[in-house]
């Protein structure tokens, strides 16, 4: 890295689990960095991810290998510290409702790939996790025991502690902001709260909100974030380690013997309300934590603790937005559905190129110019 790279300022507008993750890097690095974001760190999607580590199913051969990369980060980081309560790989379970055949077909991809895939029964389950509810699957499911999970708050709070050892600076509560240009070049953002901050490179990873933030600019980058809900329930007796995907409920362990609970079903049922906050009728709650419940143990529904509503960052063809915005150089974007599987690896990616202005190859089918 050259003295000129390293000398090189950069505000990262968004403090969720991407922007924590590249300013993280990019002070590491050496670069002085300011960390802005418009409210509280980590108090939008990241605050209300089910953060299940994989790359599972079916996506685009590049999207594969790029979430691949992201857990092996996470695995590096494990290896590093493998008492953390916090990032696990004890595997996942995953099934679908009356489809044998869809979940085989599944399974065969999957093996194709070379991903870690195998199949189970009622009866066999109890090999992948004696916590889980023999009655509750369908006659086959897939077990995958190279995935994991992670806790994004607990994540980001050592990252911002590494990141202000490397000099950061944290700017919480700026209210709204957008970003500054001149010549045609990002010159840094203005915040509603605290003014302008200026800077040599903008990075815009404000999750379902960095379109509307680029829109501004001329850049177009098609928004799907739909509406979704996290639930932690009160602390259990039973330790369920793998993470389990199913037709009615999405469940991994949390630290404090809680977990964490989320689906789709019940999306049309969220009421958005003219402050942008959002709500749900305890109905719906009440009955999730009974699909859930069922999954486990001897099937008794499960009790909430605390539930977060709001928008998941989703792009509009559901690849990853990352990169350098063409129209105004020197400001970035990082925007994508799997922020907790990708943010390690594309803080790395990202710090590369902002301070090199160097485009990684494994970020090409990524740019936000295949939109414009």
């Amino acid at each position: 890295m050259t003295d000129n790279s390293v000398a090189k300022t950069v505000v990262v507008l968004g403090g969720g689990i991407l922007g924590v993750s590249t300013a993280c890097q990019l002070a590491q690095a050496g670069a002085k960095v300011t960390l802005v974001t418009e409210a509280e760190l980590c108090s939008g999607a990241s605050g209300r991810s089910l953060s299940w580590l994989n790359s599972a199913g079916e996506r685009s051969a590049p999207y594969h290998a790029l979430r691949m990369a992201g857990i092996d980060r996470y695995r590096t980081l494990f290896a590093r510290h493998p008492d953390l309560s916090w990032l696990r790989f004890d595997g996942a379970l995953f099934w679908s409702a009356d489809d044998e055949a869809g979940t085989k077909a599944r399974h065969d991809y999957e093996n194709a790939l070379g991903y870690a895939s195998r199949l189970v029964n009622p009866r066999t389950v109890h090999e992948v996790d004696p916590q889980v509810n023999p009655s509750a699957l369908a006659s086959v499911a897939i077990a995958n025991p190279g995935e994991g999970w992670v806790s994004l708050p607990h994540l980001a709070a050592k990252l911002v502690e590494d990141f202000k050892a490397a000099g950061g600076e944290v700017i919480e509560q700026a209210g709204k902001a957008s970003v500054l240009t001149a010549g045609g070049r990002a010159t840094g953002i203005r915040s509603a709260k605290r003014g302008d901050i200026m800077a040599d490179r903008v990075l815009v990873a404000c999750g379902p909100w960095t379109p509307d933030v680029v829109a501004p600019l001329g850049v177009r980058i098609p928004n799907g974030s739909p509406v979704s809900m996290l639930v932690t329930t009160t602390a259990q007796e039973r330790d369920l380690n793998v993470v389990l995907n199913t037709p009615r409920a999405a469940i991994r362990p949390n630290p404090g013997r809680t977990l964490a609970v989320d689906h789709d079903w019940y999306e049309e049922d969220i009421v958005a309300h003219a402050d942008g906050q959002y709500s749900i009728d305890h109905a719906v709650i009440r009955q999730l934590m009974a699909d859930a419940g069922h999954l486990l143990g001897d099937g008794a529904p499960l009790e909430a603790d605390s539930w977060k509503i709001g928008l998941k960052p989703v792009p509009g063809d559901g690849e990853p937005v990352v990169g350098e915005l063409k129209k105004v150089p020197g400001c970035f974007v990082a925007f994508t559905h799997s922020g907790a599987t990708l943010a390690l690896i594309l803080g790395e990616l990202l710090t590369e190129e902002i301070l090199n202005d160097v485009r990684h190859p494994m970020l090409a089918t990524f740019r936000p110019e295949r939109f414009n």
